[in-house]
């Protein structure tokens, strides 16, 4: 079982940045892929970011170039930094967790965090 806990969202202006940290419990966190998710009021939760313990990170479209997924695997915490904030990021973000490679599919993710608010005001 791995228990999910996300910090550091908050209120920022556009073009500002903003690092979330996803702390999780349990071991093994090394063999896990983290993800982060987001969703914004009235639509459906989308794909953000992914990494695995080796290889390349992947990133939505949207936040490719500006945001960065890194985890530290001594802390079982991954963290996404977010550069160059647009009002349309605006969301609760949420990370999750699961067996095996990169997935940018949510339903493939095992366990969730209770999630961040990030607002990004224009």
């Amino acid at each position: 079982q791995v228990q999910l806990v996300e910090s550091g969202g908050g209120l920022v202006q556009a073009g500002g940045s903003l690092r979330l940290s996803c702390t999780a419990s349990g071991r093994a966190f090394s063999t896990y892929t983290m993800g982060w998710f987001r969703q914004a009021p009235g639509k459906e939760r989308e794909f953000v970011a992914t990494r695995w313990n080796i290889g390349s990170a992947y990133y939505a479209d949207s936040v490719k170039g500006r945001f960065t997924i890194s985890r530290d695997n001594a802390k079982n915490t991954v963290y996404l930094q977010m550069n160059s904030l647009k009002p349309e990021d605006t969301a609760v973000y949420y990370c999750a967790a699961k067996r095996g490679g990169n997935s940018a599919n949510g339903n493939d993710y095992d366990y969730w965090g209770q999630g961040t608010q990030v607002t990004v005001s224009s």
